[in-house]
């Protein structure tokens, strides 16, 4: 560890389209999280994983040696792999790896590698009776402070989820108000020192701020469900055209935001609608489902899907801004059921 901040060394945090040694997932098995069915949340994790070869290696997390034996056999059935994977044995609650994971840095001069450890306290949830099951997710905050992936440490006094940031890898970084100026996340904390410390630590200059996420999404608003940067300068921003759905306000006044935001040398960013999925869940609820939960990887784009008249369109907009990559549909009908979908649940390590 150093006293001195990641920007002070160098360090800035990459565009997730940058090369990637690896992608860090923890396989699914809490039934508080998939009411639905476990079984079905390992079938998507297991093509997910397939879908990853011959793009990067996979850091599986696993419990125990029991639950790698049922892994791998699964993972064999979908014609994975196992050499692609290497498995970590640690206490863990939950999937969501994106939130929880390291933020992994890069010294582009140097070619170092770092990682900066949040804190993380269950989207502020836990303590909350409202949200009993949430209390079972604040052992992830220890998850990594065990594994320790190597490379220069960072530990950051400030609660922030992977999710809820989106950035360029040039000084550009998006978020949500909602997010990040929620008083159960750091409440002792300004918006101006919420600011500094993203700059300090992720080595970003330039901060663009949405007003709120999907409704219904228990993270309070994170960005990776609205907004994503596709290229340095280019945006995909989730957009509904019904003006009667409950996200279309929110939705609209976040495009409006980011048509006339500048990027880190003052020029205006290229924004993209891509369309909303329609999904509910079974009680009759709206899911906070979205395509811009991609994950995107060496050579591949990971999509989440929903049986959706407009996963066609969303697929083709995606493929379109990854000529190099090949874009992969994902169903993603059960994981939702946990609240998230493929780019909450991969935290990409860079080369």
């Amino acid at each position: 560890m150093s006293d001195q901040t990641p920007k002070q060394l160098g360090f800035i945090m990459p565009a997730e389209w940058e090369k990637h040694s690896a992608v860090w997932l923890a396989w699914p098995y809490d039934k508080t999280t998939f009411t639905k069915s476990i079984e079905n949340a390992e079938k998507t994790f297991c093509k997910i994983i397939k879908a990853l070869e011959g793009s990067e290696k996979v850091e599986l997390i696993v419990l125990n040696d029991q639950m790698q034996t049922r892994a791998e056999k699964l993972l064999k059935t979908f014609g994975a792999n196992l050499s692609n994977i290497t498995f970590h044995q640690v206490e863990f609650a939950d999937v969501w790896t994106r939130d929880y994971a390291p933020f992994f840095l890069i010294n582009r001069e140097q070619k170092d590698l770092a990682w900066v450890k949040w804190k993380y306290n269950a989207y502020g949830k836990a303590g909350n009776p409202s949200f009993n099951d949430f209390e079972q997710l604040l052992k992830d905050n220890k998850v990594f402070n065990i594994l320790n992936p190597g490379g220069k440490k960072f530990i950051a006094d400030m609660v922030l989820e992977g999710g809820a940031i989106e950035i360029n890898g040039l000084g550009s970084l998006l978020t949500t108000k909602q997010t990040l100026l929620n008083p159960n996340r750091n409440p002792n904390s300004s918006k101006e020192q919420i600011e500094e410390y993203l700059k300090n630590y992720l080595g970003v200059s330039n901060i663009v701020w949405l007003e709120m996420g999907l409704i219904n999404d228990h993270t309070d608003g994170h960005i990776d469900d609205i907004a994503r940067f596709v290229s340095i300068n280019k945006i995909l921003v989730a957009y509904e055209d019904n003006a009667e759905d409950e996200n279309f306000k929110i939705l609209d006044d976040n495009y409006k935001v980011l048509t006339g935001a500048k990027d880190q040398d003052g020029k205006l960013f290229e924004v993209v609608k891509l369309p909303m999925p329609h999904m509910k869940y079974d009680d009759g609820s709206k899911a906070p489902v979205s395509y811009t939960n991609f994950y995107i990887g060496n050579n591949v784009v990971l999509v989440p899907v929903y049986n959706d008249p407009n996963d066609a369109k969303a697929m083709e907009i995606i493929q379109a801004c990854f000529p190099e990559r090949k874009a992969v549909g994902i169903d993603c009908r059960e994981i939702i059921y946990g609240g998230g979908a493929i780019h909450c649940m991969t935290q990409q390590q860079p080369e």
